[in-house]
């Protein structure tokens, strides 16, 4: 019998489609947090917002990974603790990191390779890297905000009638 869990019980909206478990499955990772890392992204529209404050001049009919792909894949994989852009090659045909991309984990093509995120980031100039920074601070102050008015309308004898 096969060991089988499907993630979408515990995680309803986050991927396209349910991700199940096998623990038996040639097509494996070890980066399982991630998904909480897009959730977390997700819920924030972090990357999103940051990713909103770049153009993408290259030329459409060349183009095979779009800069929200490989953001992405760079932001998620720094977060799983690949440091280096070297590193892609290992997680460029890992199934969950395909998944966090909205791509098949098993049949569609592999993530970003190394030259290409490196050529992306080199593209990346002072302007993109400041307007992405207020991007951050924006998403950031936001959520803090939010967080703060919820604690607020939560305080002891605040939605009590005088």
């Amino acid at each position: 019998m096969r060991d089988t869990s499907k993630q979408s019980v515990l995680f309803p909206s986050l991927l396209f489609k349910p991700l199940e478990i096998h623990f038996d499955s040639p097509d494996t990772t070890s980066d399982g947090g991630a998904v909480l890392v897009k959730a977390v992204d997700d819920k924030l529209g972090l990357t999103e917002s940051m990713i909103s404050h770049l153009v993408d001049d290259r030329q459409v009919g060349k183009v095979v990974h779009s800069f929200t792909d490989m953001f992405r894949q760079r932001v998620y994989g720094l977060a799983c603790g690949y440091a280096d852009v070297n590193d892609v090659a290992s997680i460029g045909r890992d199934p969950l990191h395909k998944s966090l991309l909205g791509r098949n984990a098993v049949t569609d093509a592999d993530l970003a390779s190394q030259p290409t995120l490196s050529r992306f980031e080199n593209v990346l100039g002072p302007k993109d890297l400041y307007r992405m920074s207020q991007a951050l601070c924006e998403t950031v102050l936001v959520s803090c905000l939010r967080s703060s008015l919820h604690c607020f309308h939560e305080l002891p004898g605040r939605n009590e009638s005088h």
